[in-house]
């Protein structure tokens, strides 16, 4: 395995930890919709949280959160349109985003709430 597929995993497990601190139900990670795939799914009280998380080793070429581009969101929403229709669910629905930085303390985590919002669809 490469080091960028080892680092993902970290982070992806670090925010299922920070979720589940948080008081967030893990309901799905990695759910695959055809070639797309969906982090983490998640729910706390009557919101279900679709939740991408992008982790980085550097800065350099932007913040992680920067990574979901317009096709990424088109994907991440497609997804959740099937898991949604596939569960039979009937819940208010938010995408959010765990930007993870690996930094020479530690990993910094960014939680960022309906981070969709301020994309331009």
């Amino acid at each position: 395995m490469n080091n960028n597929y080892e680092l993902g995993m970290e982070g992806e497990r670090e925010a299922v930890k920070y979720l589940k601190k948080e008081g967030y139900e893990i309901l799905e990670t990695n759910w695959h919709f055809h070639r797309y795939e969906i982090d983490i799914i998640a729910k706390k009280r009557d919101v279900l949280a679709i939740v991408e998380v992008k982790t980085r080793a550097t800065d350099y070429f932007g913040d992680p959160e920067d990574a979901v581009d317009y096709k990424k969101r088109r994907k991440i929403i497609e997804s959740a349109d099937a898991y949604i229709e596939e569960k039979d669910l009937d819940i208010e629905v938010r995408f959010d985003i765990v930007a993870i930085l690996k930094t020479k303390e530690g990993l910094k985590l960014r939680y960022i709430e309906d981070a969709f919002l301020s994309f331009e669809m």
